[in-house]
């Protein structure tokens, strides 16, 4: 029998078909407490004492330029939003056949080090191969990290009336990408130095990883959910959890900030900022009562925060509100829109 050739876009899978895939998936050991679901991004494993093991893995695959440091940062985003401290890392690095240089491989080493060493997390193995047929290098990393069985937190626990908050805005993680990716194409537009410089910083500045933020908040506060919106951006994030907990939501766009750069790249690119790749915003659900004072202590410690709408009954949808105040259903796709460029 001849097999079908279904058509895929880059990127990440539908949710409808992915939940159909993950349905399969049959959890032979009763010490998982949470494995392979939609907006759940790391699997939790019940282990003796008062601990969980988090353990999360996450590829890169548009980036060359840094792509260690994206490597670790993007799994300890994952893992950082269950509550746990990100401790032991490893990676596949696949390389390609043509362009590998001893500068790359090491410079790729050093970033996954340095980057490991600046949060306390320890490398312990891997893999590192070149790679026929490959175009550009791909990095596969594997966090495991623990956190106190107290203070789990999981995107599915978000709650009707629960507050959303967001940090720092939006489309970080694909603004740096596009300033590292792209500057060729950048000059020949026209723009100088100082603007591409500037896209590029956004890896570090407003930067990509959430670390800091999501254990601040969950060190201070019973929060119920926090998710880091990757690809398919800010409205993917928003949808996931939505579908992890069960809930609708109510967001307002005017309240979701959009820094001058990832606003200028959207209209030379024509990408919808909402729904590009967006690593280093952080989403987090927790009583509305209470998130006036973790938007507080978060911009006391230098995380712009602020709150975009409310998780509502599951029967009143996806909604969002323009600029003019018209509601309407909040529409959201998984295929990022940095795709376009690639």
């Amino acid at each position: 029998m001849k097999r079908s050739k279904a058509k895929f876009a880059l990127g990440k899978l539908k949710h409808d078909y992915l939940s159909r895939l993950l349905s399969n998936i049959e959890i032979h050991d009763s010490r998982v407490i949470m494995g392979s679901k939609i907006g759940e991004d790391a699997a939790i494993i019940d282990i003796p004492g008062d601990n969980y093991l988090v353990v999360k893995t996450d590829p890169i695959t548009f980036v060359t330029d840094k792509i260690g440091y994206y490597a670790v940062n993007v799994n300890v985003n994952d893992l950082v939003c269950s509550g746990a401290e990100p401790k032991w890392f490893q990676s596949t690095i696949l390389l390609p056949e043509k362009d590998t240089s001893r500068e790359l491989i090491e410079s790729i080493f050093s970033d996954i080090q340095n980057t490991c060493d600046s949060m306390g997390i320890t490398v312990v193995g891997g893999h590192t191969e070149i790679t026929h047929r490959l175009e550009m290098p791909i990095v596969i990393g594997s966090l495991i990290g623990e956190v106190k069985k107290s203070k789990l937190v999981l995107t599915s626990g978000a709650k009707p009336n629960d507050s959303i908050i967001l940090t720092k805005g939006i489309f970080i993680e694909g603004t740096s990408i596009i300033g590292h990716e792209k500057e060729k194409e950048l000059r020949k537009r026209g723009y100088d130095i100082s603007f591409i410089t500037n896209c590029k910083n956004y890896l570090y500045t407003p930067g990509i990883s959430v670390y800091k933020e999501a254990l601040l908040a969950n060190q201070h506060f019973l929060i119920n959910s926090m998710h880091d919106p990757t690809e398919g951006g800010i409205l993917t994030g928003i949808a996931e959890m939505a579908i992890a907990s069960d809930n609708g939501v109510m967001i307002d766009i005017e309240k979701i900030k959009i820094l001058q750069e990832p606003l200028e790249l959207s209209k030379i690119f024509n990408l919808d900022p909402l729904s590009t790749i967006s690593s280093g915003s952080l989403l987090i659900a927790l009583d509305n009562e209470l998130s006036h004072e973790l938007v507080d202590l978060l911009n006391k410690n230098d995380v712009y925060a602020e709150t975009i709408g409310t998780f509502i009954e599951k029967k009143k949808g996806l909604r969002i509100m323009d600029e003019k105040g018209n509601v309407k259903p909040l529409s959201y796709t998984e295929i990022d829109e940095i795709t376009k460029i690639f």
